[in-house]
């Protein structure tokens, strides 16, 4: 019987140079592609900053590094439709579903029609400033936009509105509008709740909020949410996207965000799924530790 083969006309193989072993993991994955007859061409990063452009041929993207390489690999590509195999080589990874030794069994079931591996969409959001009515600044993220304090006095005065629909003044040190994949990322160490991935939500987790009032809020992935930065601030302000995206904010402006018509693809094992990984990761044992 001949496996049916999956296309793949050229593979891009991202690797963070971060970590001491990435090359060696890298190389071994052009040796491979090539006893496959498929080509392939390594981007070597060290900077979240860097522009990703991929050859026009580019149909699948593996990402060698940690959650973070994952992130800049999905602002670039998610309008494509790639999907992209994130391969954990960091210390302490969510995304980062395929171990570095499961990413050879995890892309041959891919390439062969298997059964050892799926494709999640995950949702993704896009924010914009607008300032005077024109938008300023745009960009995309996996996890999450968050709006905070950059100066000594970190408590800031926002004003939040859900789908025109004013929902109050939130005084805290920033505000956190994440999806369902960043819940367990900074959301998660804010007090924000653990969500599905796979579901289609937006999570608005204010940080260290004045009034214990403010709570965090799990609403419909098709509502958008607008942040205006008040006056009578006492520090100055950014919003950052995935941690790797910076914009400096003015009294006045508008911080929008919403879910985008572009999901990313991640390509992962099924030898586990995203609640194995929450358990592993957060020591779900069910046992009382002293």
């Amino acid at each position: 019987m001949i496996n049916k083969i999956i296309l793949a006309r050229h593979v891009v193989i991202v690797a963070n140079l971060q970590r001491d072993t990435v090359e060696g993991v890298a190389q071994n994955v052009v040796e491979y592609l090539n006893k496959k007859n498929i080509s392939s061409s390594i981007i070597k990063t060290e900077k979240s900053m860097e522009q990703l452009t991929l050859p026009e041929n580019a149909d699948l993207v593996i990402s060698l590094g940690g959650d973070g390489t994952v992130l800049y690999c999905v602002r670039y590509i998610k309008d494509l439709g790639i999907p992209i195999l994130p391969v954990h080589m960091g210390t302490f990874g969510y995304i980062t579903e395929v171990g570095v030794g499961e990413w050879e069994s995890t892309l041959d079931s891919y390439l062969s029609g298997g059964k050892n591996h799926r494709i999640t969409r995950r949702l993704t959001i896009k924010t914009a400033v607008l300032r005077n009515g024109e938008k300023v600044f745009y960009g995309s993220a996996l996890n999450e936009a968050v709006i905070s304090s950059w100066g000594i006095n970190k408590v800031i005065n926002l004003g939040v509105y859900i789908d025109n629909t004013y929902v109050g003044k939130f005084r805290a040190d920033g505000i956190i509008i994440g999806t369902p994949t960043g819940s367990t990322g900074y959301s998660l160490a804010a007090g924000g709740p653990i969500v599905d991935p796979t579901l289609s939500t937006l999570i608005v987790t204010p940080i260290c909020p004045s009034a214990l009032s403010n709570r965090p809020l799990v609403i419909s992935g098709n509502s958008k949410i607008s942040v205006k930065i008040l006056e009578g601030q006492r520090t100055g302000l950014n919003v950052t996207l995935d941690g790797q995206v910076n914009y400096n904010l003015l009294e006045g402006d508008i911080v929008e965000v919403l879910s985008s018509r572009s999901n990313a693809l991640l390509l992962t094992t099924t030898n586990r799924n995203g609640f194995d990984i929450i358990r592993d990761k957060l020591n779900w044992s069910g046992e009382t530790r002293c």
